[in-house]
């Protein structure tokens, strides 16, 4: 027996009580009906029929009563047969069933991470990105995360993706039928638009490109880190953002000697706010702990408010000091903050804006300022979720794509180099729906799965 034949078995609802408890069964047709006599008493049961009856132990005693589904292959979610016991959602309940299950047939095992989910794919009844999208839809924190993990789940970002695929095998089809035919490449070149279709591709690849980018900031947020000189409000920066008391606000300088943080969301993009330590000379212990630990948060941001204030001189030290420990391209926000302090209205900037923390005037502008910094458009009608790998394998597409442009355009015009850039490209997009990953690639992704799913 393969490993993929065996049968498996998990809790598939979340853990804790619950009104109602599902446990999961996938394997073969004779295990599913055997399975369901032996834990039900039923034969013979209809595919896809909700039976109300008593749920037994080995013994033949009535453990619960409940509800039980057959679903026979391939019509299932693992394209395997697959059956539900629906009972009451007690753990100790639901354990003793799959203790039962598992002395009853032996050739059954507890699932692992994602299993059912690697079997649907495995199957074909998800490709890798909607594998994927599984998960990301069950972890999703706003309504707007959710929505574009819908949109990849029932087969969108694949969609999009399948036909550039599609797209770079017809046109690396026709570089290499005029390969053949030598004597008549300039016809061909002509006849068949193929700097043209190289063009349209390109242009294909940037457009979803951009898409992913902002699905992929719905899927893994971004983290903000506050800094600047201490007794600047950066602690009542972050309660004002959070809408909540989450930092101690004394006038005492240095009051924050850790890192604070808090997760928001602002037009549904989940920003992990980080308070840091001020910054600045000190020969206290624990005090320059937390100004180092607020170094090396800086150099894992995504973006950093560095924050002044009105009242408070500014400090090139302190500017030196961050930009010394800044990863090239991390972007910055100088905000400056009591600006209910000033006789003048304050004139923000693109890379400097006005605010008070005390009283939340220029708090929308910054959230704003915020998203447009770490990449999002606000457009999230047609977004689709996506993940790191997606787009790295997605540019790795284009830059062979503008290679092949190259190539062809170049006075040397190898297209045998075209037609090998054309098959990387389409190699790229393959592993995104995963024709062409690695049996590491899977474990990976899939051991991130709740069990159960």
């Amino acid at each position: 027996m393969t490993r993929q034949a065996e049968g498996i078995v998990a809790v598939a609802t979340a853990p804790g009580r619950s009104g109602i408890g599902v446990i999961r069964f996938s394997g073969t047709e004779s295990a599913s009906l055997g399975l369901i006599k032996g834990m039900t008493g039923l034969s013979l049961p209809q595919p896809r029929h909700a039976y109300f009856t008593s749920v037994l132990d080995t013994a033949g005693n009535a453990l619960d009563k409940g509800i039980v589904i057959w679903f026979k292959a391939p019509h299932s979610y693992t394209g395997e047969d697959v059956v539900e016991f629906q009972v009451h959602g007690n753990p100790v309940l639901l354990n003793l069933i799959i203790k039962n299950i598992l002395a009853f047939d032996d050739s059954v095992r507890l699932a692992e991470p994602g299993e059912f989910t690697k079997r649907a794919f495995l199957n074909g009844r998800l490709d890798l990105a909607q594998a994927e999208a599984v998960m990301d839809f069950v972890n999703a924190s706003s309504e707007s995360a959710l929505r574009a993990a819908n949109r990849s789940l029932i087969g969108g970002f694949s969609k999009e993706c399948g036909q550039i695929e599609e797209e770079l095998i017809e046109l690396r089809t026709q570089v290499e039928a005029i390969l053949d035919f030598p004597e008549e490449e300039i016809d061909f070149l002509q006849e068949g638009r193929i700097n043209e279709k190289i063009g349209k591709i390109s242009a294909h690849l940037q457009t979803v490109i951009r898409t992913a980018d902002q699905g992929q900031l719905l899927q893994e947020g971004a983290v903000v880190v506050l800094v600047g000189s201490p007794n600047v409000g950066k602690s009542s920066l972050l309660n004002r953002l959070s809408e909540k008391d989450v930092a101690i606000v004394t006038e005492v300088p240095g009051t924050t000697r850790d890192l604070l943080g808090n997760a928001i969301l602002i037009n549904g993009v989940r920003i992990q706010l980080v308070d840091t330590a001020g910054l600045r000379q000190t020969d206290d212990v624990v005090e320059s702990a937390g100004i180092s630990r607020t170094l090396k948060q800086i150099e894992k941001a995504d973006m950093v408010l560095h924050l002044e204030a009105c009242n408070v001189s500014r400090s090139p030290s302190t500017l030196e000091l961050i930009h010394e420990h800044l990863p090239e391209g991390t972007p910055v926000l100088h905000v400056v903050n009591k600006i209910d302090l000033l006789e003048e209205p304050f004139k923000s900037s693109a890379d400097r804006i006005g605010i008070s923390a005390k009283f939340g005037t220029g708090i929308e502008d910054l959230k704003r300022a915020i998203l447009k910094i770490v990449g999002f458009d606000g457009t999230v009608q047609s977004v689709y979720m996506a993940r790191r790998r997606h787009l790295e394998e997605l540019r790795k597409a284009e830059q062979h794509v503008c290679q092949a442009k190259d190539i062809l355009n170049s006075s040397a015009r190898q297209l045998d180099l075209v037609a090998e850039e054309l098959r990387l490209a389409g190699t790229a997009m393959g592993r995104i729906l995963g024709e062409f990953s690695s049996d590491d690639l899977l474990g990976k992704i899939f051991s991130t799965f709740c069990i159960g799913k």
